[in-house]
């Protein structure tokens, strides 16, 4: 497996399941970040719908929620879940969305771990009606294309199927 991995999917897209099973091919220990913040009712459902998922499959879980580069550890596997999550956040607690992603792919390429993340590919529908909106798509593109930049493996899913865009 290369050091980082970017596997981009829409929602549903089966994008999760391919990043885990990518992860579980690791025999080392295995790392999950996950960065949803619980929000409201169904965000908690879906976090704990996450967490029995991997219950008793050798993960370690950590949540991230802001600063997913200070808890890259330093060898095994970390699969992060997910950019398109923590790029919210840091919207909605109004932080320069450009220099969080320029720290964190510093961090990346600096971490000794294998890395995979899980991030959203929200550019391929229609524009968005709203400002807030279009600078979102904006910024989780640019964000994805920095990522992809500094990534050995870029895969696309659609359908539960896996595209190797990039590796």
């Amino acid at each position: 497996m290369s050091r980082i991995t970017l596997v981009l999917g829409g929602a549903r897209s089966g994008k999760s399941r391919f990043a885990e099973s990518l992860a579980r091919q690791h025999g080392g220990p295995r790392t999950y970040i996950a960065t949803a913040e619980p929000f409201d009712g169904e965000m908690r459902h879906r976090i704990e719908k996450h967490r029995e998922q991997r219950a008793g499959d050798g993960w370690q879980t950590l949540e991230a929620p802001l600063d997913p580069a200070a808890v890259l550890p330093r060898g095994g596997l970390a699969l992060l879940d997910c950019v398109t999550v923590w790029l919210g956040n840091l919207m909605h607690h109004g932080r320069d969305l450009t220099a969080e992603v320029s720290k964190f792919c510093a961090a990346l390429e600096a971490c000794s771990a294998e890395v995979i993340l899980v991030s959203n590919e929200v550019g391929l529908s229609i524009i968005p009606e709203n400002a807030m909106a279009r600078r979102f798509r904006d910024e989780q593109g640019l964000a994805n294309q920095a990522l992809a930049a500094i990534s050995e493996n870029v895969y696309f899913v659609a359908a539960g199927l896996p595209l190797k865009l990039k590796g």
